[in-house]
């Protein structure tokens, strides 16, 4: 991936999560934000160039962001980041159930961001594994249910769909089935799959078809590709040419991310983030 032209590179690339490797039983409470190289230096020109407005946070103008974060988010705080991410999520739900302290879950957390899931429930065990998440779980939602009981309760409370993803017997073709716009969809374990007591209680079981040898993918592969699908239908299907459209953040006019070196204050309001 390149920089982007019109913003400060960062030069150092460091990773908390390459020193948490080497030890697979340690799982630090709050994983470090990643640096990344693609973040940004200070802003330029200094305090006195900085652009006014609450969603902006002093300490990141000040020192950079190298935050894994789209540039449009550049220089936010965290807190406007979630509540601006709040406009636009989509009404499907990700649930993944936890009884075996999967890896994967980060990922599909990381996946449910990516694709801006309205939130991500965690069914079974309280802790999971937050290293495949890259810190995107700061951003998304994260709920926690002990039992597929309680989860199903409150699926059925907020009118959700429970969409399973398994290839068992039953199971229909992803690609030729219509996900629900308002659902909630559930992965299992790496191995084992869902268990008994999610597809008993799933209104609609899909399957990802595959061509080779394999049984089955990756678990966080198969939550992207079911998460893309979703997107694919219910945000492309009406007009695949037309643009996603955006809701303003209240009370505010559109704000340049970050200007490049040359770019004048009077040049950021009318740019467009």
């Amino acid at each position: 991936m390149r920089c982007r032209s019109d913003v400060p590179p960062t030069l150092a690339v460091v990773t908390d999560h390459d020193r948490a490797a080497r030890d697979p039983a340690a799982e630090p409470a709050e994983p470090a934000e990643p640096v990344v190289a693609h973040g940004v230096g200070p802003w330029p020109g200094g305090e006195a160039a900085w652009p006014a407005g609450e969603h902006w946070d002093p300490e990141l103008l000040r020192a950079g962001d190298a935050r894994n974060v789209v540039d449009r988010y550049r220089y936010w705080s965290l807190e406007a980041i979630v509540a601006d991410l709040d406009l636009v999520r989509n009404p499907f739900h990700v649930a993944i159930e936890n009884w075996q302290h999967d890896m994967n879950i980060g990922s599909i957390v990381r996946s449910a961001n990516a694709f801006a899931a309205e939130a991500v429930h965690i069914v079974g065990r309280r802790r999971w594994n937050k290293r495949g998440a890259m810190v995107t779980d700061r951003y998304q939602h994260v709920l926690h249910h002990p039992d597929v009981a309680s989860f199903t309760a409150w699926a059925r409370d907020a009118g959700l769909v429970v969409v399973a993803v398994d290839n068992v017997a039953g199971s229909v073709p992803l690609e030729t089935t219509s996900l629900p716009e308002r659902c909630v969809l559930v992965f299992g374990q790496e191995g084992p799959g869902l268990s008994p007591e999610v597809l008993e209680v799933a209104e609609l079981v899909v399957e990802i078809s595959q061509f080779g040898s394999t049984r089955s993918i990756n678990a966080s592969a198969a939550g992207a590709v079911v998460m893309h699908e979703w997107v694919r239908q219910h945000r492309f299907s009406a007009d695949p040419a037309a643009p996603a459209t955006r809701r303003p953040r209240p009370g505010a006019a559109p704000e340049a991310t970050a200007p490049g070196p040359g770019q004048r204050r009077s040049d950021r309001r009318s740019a467009s983030s």
